[in-house]
């Protein structure tokens, strides 16, 4: 069966032009960094538009189905025209992601609201937006909800989320599915918070369930088993409550190719799995097909990004390790600290040379643990190359800090020899922009404006 773009650490449009540089989306990216500076994310259109046509018709084998993108592994305007082109909808977890959304055009009634602590502003904002839909996490939330839609003298459609005790082998903080976790009702919840919205929050329109098992999966069983454990409790609310429901959610969390190591199934090989486990549960519990929604986020836009660092001081431990630091680090990639992520990466002006020296790329960031990537093969690396860490555009920008009072940096798109600035980069002025000075402590202070 045909790889897809989680399989392939490379975005499609990644080669080697005639002057050795790693070009993308038919850019040289070491023409990029003179023309945009670094730190730099580039992402390939090319890319993030064939991962999006590849799930849909991977998934078409069902009729009724939505594939939503998970927008918190990289929202921006720009993201949500290209999603809003290619059909799919938009799974959001705050007022901000709600708020780009909104701002970009997009139709917000395919728009998912998810997260285990919405707060009342964001709920209201949600029915401002009039939002598809409100996936409910917990009890304090279905009272609120309720009480928001009341006074407002409206409905609202909700899923419930709930926990099916599904735990993936990956890094713990990305397990969401299993029973010790932040997210959803237990299953020995879910009878009384479907009492609840059946006789006592009526404005809340119950119109499915979500479950979601976690990021960064490489099994496939688990996706069958999900779909499983939530139609039985379809099959189970339809018997105690005589409620149809109509759609269930099973997340996304499909892992990607980050180095060699990694085998992720494609997404025909989960598609087939999800349909086949679909077919099969509904006859068992004897149900009517619900509409079937997916919600990707890595899986789509990972592999479509790069970031581009320029190479600066290093430095020989006496029998050690040989560090090579770049102008960017743990405030545009905090992944490696907090995960302990590996990534595959070249130097974008030497791209096919041979390599000849093992350094560890550290970061310029003051903590020890700024390491990007630890004892890579590497030709001779010397200040001014351009170092391009590959797998980077699920997270980066999304997590990305203010640490040591750094800018953040620049993201452009590449399609077709041409790029585009799509996040400007930051100045020293816009990190002091949101500053206050006390006034009795304004002696001497220099007039920015």
């Amino acid at each position: 069966m045909t790889n897809t773009i989680n399989q392939s650490i490379m975005p499609l449009t990644a080669k080697i032009n005639s002057s050795n540089h790693l070009e993308i989306g038919g850019c040289d990216t070491v023409e990029l960094v003179k023309n945009y500076g670094s730190p730099l994310y580039v992402f390939d259109e090319e890319t993030i538009r064939t991962c999006c046509r590849q799930y849909k018709e991977a998934f078409s084998a069902y009729k009724n189905v939505s594939v939503l993108y998970a927008s918190k592994a990289f929202m921006t305007r720009t993201m949500c025209k290209i999603m809003e082109e290619e059909g799919l909808g938009l799974d959001v977890v705050s007022g901000g992601e709600m708020y780009t959304a909104m701002n970009s055009g997009f139709p917000m009634g395919k728009c998912y609201f998810n997260g285990n602590n919405k707060t009342q502003d964001e709920l209201e904002f949600a029915f401002y937006c009039n939002i598809g839909r409100i996936t409910v996490d917990n009890f304090y939330e279905l009272k609120l909800l309720n009480k928001i839609a009341k006074e407002k003298d409206r409905n609202v459609d909700v899923l419930l989320r709930i926990t099916p005790g599904i735990e993936c082998h990956t890094h713990e903080y990305i397990q969401t599915g299993h029973l010790d976790s932040k997210f959803g009702f237990d299953l020995s919840q879910l009878d009384e918070a479907i009492s609840l919205i059946k006789n006592e929050y009526t404005n809340l329109n119950l119109k499915g369930l979500h479950a979601h098992i976690g990021s960064q999966i490489f099994e496939t069983q688990v996706y069958a088993d999900v779909v499983d454990i939530v139609l039985e409790q379809f099959a189970h609310i339809k018997d105690k409550f005589g409620i149809i429901l109509e759609e269930m959610n099973i997340g996304g969390g499909l892992g990607v190719k980050y180095t060699e190591d990694d085998d992720p199934p494609s997404i025909y090989d989960i598609a087939d799995v999800i349909i086949n486990s679909l077919k099969e549960n509904l006859l068992k519990y004897k149900l009517p097909e619900p509409k079937l929604i997916i919600e990707p986020g890595r899986s789509i836009i990972n592999n479509a990004g790069v970031t581009l660092y320029t190479v600066g001081s290093y430095k020989q431990v006496p029998e050690g390790r040989k560090y090579v630091a770049v102008d960017g680090g743990m405030s545009d990639n905090p992944r490696p600290s907090m995960y302990q992520a590996k990534y595959s990466a070249i130097l974008a002006n030497k791209a096919n040379s041979s390599p000849d020296e093992v350094v560890t790329i550290a970061g310029r960031f003051c903590e020890s643990g700024d390491i990007l990537i630890k004892d890579i093969n590497l030709p001779i690396t010397e200040p001014g190359d351009i170092f391009c860490v590959f797998a980077t555009g699920a997270y980066n920008y999304s997590m990305s800090s203010h640490y040591n009072r750094v800018p953040k940096p620049a993201a452009i798109i590449v399609q077709n020899g041409t790029s585009s600035v799509i996040i400007k980069r930051e100045s020293y002025q816009d990190l002091i922009s949101f500053d206050l000075i006390p006034e009795r402590l304004t002696k001497g202070v220099l007039n920015n404006n």
